[in-house]
């Protein structure tokens, strides 16, 4: 499992290679190849593979990676908090998981660690009401989060990470890249229709899906373009306001969030 806040995994058995992906801390993963320094390994949340440093890697037990897979977890909300154990205090951002968390302690293994931020609650019945407020609240704390290609932790995400992360701090856990993402859902004839926490997909000159947001109250979402940012969006795409012009190509909504009443 990732013990650290974030582990880079990348598409090559290199540091000098691209990262596809991150590791959050809480986050499991399966070791599917070892070459070397390096461990080729698979996301036990959204089985995206990718290859990790094996000086980033913790085992732990079949048992505890079958628990972990069984249910789950609580997720951070505070935007940088830290857990600990007499020995050690280790910082964590918003969105990791905090495995087996009671309200107080959390389990990495076979160690225990103390945990005293705030947490979503998994097994608490929720609203789409509720969704949808939570969406709003945490999708400005994301706000100015710089554009890491890759990347999934709010020093430094992309745009289906920053989706992923987001949804996934809602209880709905999405597939890594947009290409993927846009197979979800329901789809959504006009942006007229579009509601806040629907996705948004948008194409290059090649037809090919290369963006996604979240749409946001009047007529704006949310996305990871250079930083994450609030831009207008129409039926043409995103109007970026800085820059006074459209910077994305609108494809397709989509709905996965239950509608509200």
């Amino acid at each position: 499992m990732c013990a650290l806040s974030a582990v880079p995994v990348r598409a090559e058995a290199s540091d000098k290679a691209e990262l596809v992906t991150e590791l959050l801390f809480g986050d499991c993963y399966t070791v599917l190849l070892t070459q070397g320094n390096w461990l080729h390994i698979e996301s036990a949340a959204d089985k995206y593979q990718g290859w990790m440093d094996y000086k980033q890697h913790q085992p732990v037990s079949p048992a505890y990676f079958e628990a972990w897979q069984a249910q789950e977890h609580p997720r951070a909300l505070d935007l940088v908090q830290v857990v600990s154990d007499a020995a050690t205090r280790q910082p964590i951002t918003v969105g990791c998981r905090l495995p087996f968390f009671d309200g107080m302690t959390l389990k990495v293994g076979d160690k225990c660690l103390f945990y005293n931020g705030t947490a979503t609650n998994p097994t608490q019945p929720t609203t789409p009401e509720r969704q949808l407020a939570l969406l709003r609240k945490l999708g400005q704390l994301y706000l100015r989060a710089p554009y890491v290609w890759g990347g999934k932790s709010v020093f430094g995400l992309d745009c289906s990470g920053l989706t992923q992360q987001l949804f996934g701090l809602l209880g709905v856990q999405l597939p890594r890249d947009a290409y993927q993402q846009i197979a979800l859902g329901q789809p959504v004839d006009f942006v007229t229709q579009a509601r806040p926490g629907d996705l948004a997909f948008f194409e290059n000159a090649e037809g090919r899906i290369v963006h996604v947001g979240i749409v946001f109250d009047e007529g704006q979402i949310l996305h990871a373009h250079g930083e994450v940012r609030l831009d207008p969006l129409d039926h043409h795409g995103i109007f970026n306001r800085d820059r006074q012009k459209y910077s994305h190509k609108l494809r397709l909504i989509k709905r996965v969030l239950p509608a509200s009443s």
